[in-house]
C-alpha cells in the first residue's frame, strides 16, 4: 500500500502531465508535427505509464502505453499528424481524465477497451483515417471488424439489459482469423460452437449465416451473453486453431453508446505557454525552477497571521508616537523608534511575499479553454482562430477559482451567438475563420480580462424582442428603458437570444451567472458591441480578495469602510438639499436625480446632526448609482478583510470587518448589495 503523501504526489504529477499532453496536442494540430512537441508528449505519456504501473493502476498504464506507441511512431516518421489522429488522441485524453477521477472516487467502473481498439487501429493504418466502425487487431497487421461496441442498436442493448437482470454478463467480442486460413467457414463454425457451450450469441456482424458460409473479411464481431468471466471467454477462443486475435469489451447497458460523459469543468493546471515558438527556438536556455508543493490552507493561515502582525505594527507605531512625545529623544526612545521602523519594514516585506505566494498565473484557467473552443467549433461547424494573451498575469488563487465558469459562458456565447458560419462570413466579406481573442493585463491595482470577437455583434431590437418573448420584462417597462438598460437585459436570468436550446447554449442560464459570480468577488463586467463588427466583454477584477483599498467614514462612534472600487465620488451637502420623491430621499447632482440612503437608518445607529452638514458617498455598480449619507469622511486606507464568522453569518449591508490600528473593529459595507437593493426599489416604483 502507498502512503497518503505518495498518492497526493502521484495525483498532482498526473494532473500536470495530462495538462501537458492536452496543451501540446493542440499545438500539434495547429502547427504540425514539431519534433520538440512530439517529444514532450512522448515524455509525459511515458512518465504517466511508469508511475501508474508502479502504483498498480493497470488500465491507466495500458492506455498511456498505447499513446506512447503512437508518439514513438510519430517520432520515427512512420505516422503523420492529421485531424483524425488528433480526434482519437483527445478521446484517449478524455478517457485518461476519467481514469484519474476513477482513482479519486475509489471505483473501478471505467472501460478502456474501446479506446484501446481505436488507438491500435490508427497505428495499424499508419495514421490514416480508418473507415467508421472498423477497428484494428492490436498491431499484428490491419485486421478490420465491421462494427464497434458503440454502434450496437437499441434492440441488442435491450437484450443486454434483460440478461444483466438475470445475472448474466454481456461481451462484445471481435475475433480475427489468420490471413492464411483456407477454411474460414469451418473456423467460424468452431468459434460459434465453442461459445454456445458456455452462453448465447445474440448478435453478430456480419450475420451468422454469412459468417458460417465464410463470407467475411479476416474478422467478425459478436455479442455474447454468459456467466463466465472475460478471461475465460478469451482463453476459450484463443485455444481454437488459426484464431489470431481476440478483443473483448464488457457491455454495460447503463452507458450511452459505450462511452461515459465527462464534464468540461475539470480543473487543469498550467503547462507550456509558448509551445511551438519555444520548440522552434531549438534548445533555448532552460532555467531550473526549484519548487515545493504547499497546502493552500497553510497559505491562508499564514496570510491571517501576517494580517494580525500588520494590525499590531500599526498599534506599535501609535505607541512609539506617544512614547516619543512624552519622553523626548533620549537613547531608549531612539532604540524603540529604530526597532519599530525595522519591524514595520519586515512586516511589509513579509506581507508582500505571502501575497505573492498566494498568486497564480491566469494560465491555470486559460489553458483549459483552447481545447473547449476546438470542441465547440467542431460541433457547430465553425472555424475559430482562438488567441490567448497575457497568460503570465497573476491573480489571487481565490479569484482564480471563481473566474473559470464566467469565462466559459462568455466564450461559448461568442462562438455560438457571435461568430457566424464560414459561409455567412465569406458572404459578408469577412475571413471564413472567426477570431476570438482572450487577453489578461494589469490596469492600476486591478487585472482586466478582455474577450473580443469579430462576429455579428448584439442587435438591440433582437434583444428587446427576445426579452418580451421570454417574459423577462413587461412591455411598458421596456418602453421606458434607455438603450443601455435594454442591452443590460442580457444579464437577466432566463434570457437568451438562441432560437433553440442546444448543449452549447440557449437555456438562459449563462450571462446572469457571469455577472453574479464576477460581482461576488468585487469585480465588474462591462461590454460594448457593434452590429456586424463584433463584441468586447471586459471583466475587471481585484488582484486579491484579502486586502483592499477602502474609504473610511464615521457614523457616531463607529467607523465603516466602503470598498474604493465602488466609490464614484463624495459630496458635501446640507439637509436643505435633500428632496422627497415618492417617500424616498433624493438629491440632484449635475442635473440627475440621485437616490439617498442614510447609513444611520440602515444599521439603526445614532447620527451626529450638530451643524446640519452631511457627507454623501456615491456608490456605483454597473449603471446604477446611490448616495449613502454619513457623518464624516476619515480618508482612504488599505484594510485586511476579516469574515464576520458563523455566529453573525450573512448580514444585510455588510460584507466583512477589519481591525483598525487602535484595535477597534470597523465594519465593511456591502456596496454592491446596497446599490442592487436601491435598484430594486426604483424598479418597484416604475412598475
Amino acid at each position: 500500500m502507498f502512503s497518503d503523501v505518495e498518492m497526493v504526489v502521484f495525483m498532482e504529477e498526473l494532473e500536470e502531465k495530462i495538462q501537458s499532453i492536452n496543451d501540446n496536442v493542440l499545438l500539434l494540430e495547429k502547427y504540425g508535427g514539431s519534433p520538440e512537441v512530439i517529444q514532450e508528449i512522448f515524455r509525459a505519456a511515458h512518465t504517466i505509464k511508469g508511475s501508474s504501473a508502479v502504483m498498480g493502476f493497470e488500465k491507466m498504464a495500458g492506455l498511456t502505453h498505447e499513446i506512447e506507441n503512437i508518439f514513438d511512431r510519430l517520432r520515427q516518421g512512420t505516422m503523420q499528424v492529421n485531424t483524425f489522429l488528433v480526434d482519437i488522441l483527445f478521446e484517449a485524453l478524455d478517457k485518461l481524465k476519467m481514469l484519474k477521477d476513477e482513482i479519486t472516487r475509489g471505483a473501478d467502473d471505467v472501460q478502456v477497451e474501446n479506446i484501446l481498439l481505436k488507438l491500435r487501429s490508427i497505428q495499424a493504418a499508419g495514421g490514416a483515417e480508418v473507415p467508421a466502425g472498423r477497428e484494428a487487431d492490436g498491431g499484428a497487421g490491419l485486421v478490420l471488424s465491421t462494427e464497434t461496441p458503440d454502434q450496437l442498436d437499441d434492440v441488442v442493448m435491450a437484450t443486454v439489459r434483460e440478461a444483466e437482470v438475470r445475472g448474466f454478463q454481456a461481451f462484445w467480442v471481435f475475433v480475427a482469423i489468420d490471413s492464411g486460413c483456407q477454411m474460414k467457414n469451418v473456423r467460424a463454425f468452431l468459434i460459434f460452437e465453442t461459445l454456445q457451450q458456455t452462453g448465447e450469441i445474440i448478435h453478430s456482424n456480419p450475420p451468422a449465416e454469412e459468417i458460417q458460409d465464410g463470407k467475411y473479411d479476416q474478422g467478425f464481431s459478436l455479442v455474447f451473453i454468459t456467466k463466465e468471466d472475460m478471461g475465460q471467454v478469451k482463453n476459450l477462443l484463443m485455444s481454437i486453431a488459426e484464431v489470431n486475435t481476440v478483443e473483448i469489451v464488457q457491455l454495460d447497458s447503463r452507458e450511452v453508446n459505450g462511452f461515459q460523459e465527462e464534464s468540461d469543468e475539470d480543473g487543469r493546471e498550467e503547462a507550456k505557454n509558448d509551445g511551438v515558438q519555444r520548440a522552434a527556438a531549438g534548445g533555448a536556455d532552460k532555467t531550473t525552477i526549484k519548487t515545493v508543493r504547499v497546502d493552500v490552507q497553510k497559505l491562508d493561515t499564514l496570510m491571517n497571521l501576517v494580517s494580525e502582525l500588520v494590525i499590531d505594527r500599526t498599534r506599535l507605531d501609535r505607541f512609539v508616537d506617544v512614547f516619543e512625545s512624552k519622553y523626548g529623544s533620549d537613547d531608549l526612545v531612539e532604540n524603540i523608534v529604530e526597532i519599530s521602523n525595522h519591524l514595520g519594514q519586515i512586516t511589509t516585506d513579509l506581507q508582500d511575499e505571502i501575497m505573492k505566494a498566494r498568486m497564480l498565473p491566469v494560465a491555470t484557467v486559460f489553458n483549459r479553454l483552447p481545447r473547449m473552443v476546438r470542441d465547440i467549433a467542431q460541433k457547430l461547424g465553425k472555424e475559430i482562430d482562438f488567441v490567448v494573451e497575457g497568460k503570465e498575469t497573476e491573480l489571487d488563487r481565490n479569484v482564480i477559482e471563481v473566474i473559470g465558469d464566467p469565462l466559459i459562458h462568455l466564450i461559448r456565447n461568442a462562438i455560438d451567438h457571435g461568430i457566424e458560419s464560414p459561409e455567412e462570413r465569406r458572404r459578408l466579406g469577412k475571413p471564413g475563420k472567426g477570431r476570438v481573442v482572450l487577453k489578461a493585463s494589469y490596469v492600476e491595482s486591478h487585472i482586466v480580462i478582455t474577450l473580443t470577437d469579430d462576429g455579428r455583434g448584439m442587435e438591440l431590437e433582437k434583444i428587446k424582442k427576445k426579452a418580451l418573448e421570454r417574459g423577462v420584462v413587461r412591455p411598458d417597462v421596456l418602453a421606458r428603458m434607455s438603450e443601455r438598460e435594454a442591452m443590460d437585459l442580457i444579464f437577466m436570468p432566463g434570457f437568451s437570444t438562441a432560437e433553440e436550446v442546444s448543449d452549447v447554449s440557449g437555456r438562459g442560464v449563462g450571462m446572469d451567472i457571469v455577472k453574479s459570480q464576477i460581482e461576488q468577488i468585487n469585480g465588474t463586467v462591462e461590454y460594448s458591441s457593434e452590429v456586424g463588427r463584433g463584441t468586447i466583454f471586459q471583466i475587471k477584477l481585484p488582484l486579491t480578495l484579502v486586502i483592499i483599498r477602502a474609504l473610511m467614514v464615521g457614523m457616531g462612534d463607529q467607523v465603516y469602510a466602503f470598498p474604493l472600487s465602488n466609490v464614484m465620488e463624495t459630496l458635501a451637502i446640507k439637509e436643505s438639499d435633500i428632496k422627497i420623491i415618492r417617500h424616498s430621499e433624493v438629491i440632484v447632482v449635475r442635473g440627475s436625480v440621485l437616490p439617498l440612503l442614510r447609513l444611520a437608518n440602515l444599521f439603526q445607529i445614532d447620527s451626529e446632526r450638530g451643524n446640519g452638514k452631511l457627507y454623501v458617498v456615491v456608490l456605483g455598480s454597473g449603471n446604477r448609482r446611490v448616495g449613502v449619507v454619513v457623518d464624516r469622511l476619515i480618508g482612504e486606507q488599505e484594510i485586511v478583510i476579516k469574515s464576520l464568522g458563523r455566529y453573525l453569518g450573512q448580514m444585510t449591508g455588510l460584507s466583512g470587518a477589519t481591525i483598525l490600528g487602535d484595535g477597534r473593529v470597523a465594519l465593511i459595507i456591502d456596496a454592491k448589495g446596497i446599490v442592487k437593493d436601491a435598484g430594486k426599489e426604483e424598479l418597484a416604483y416604475a412598475n
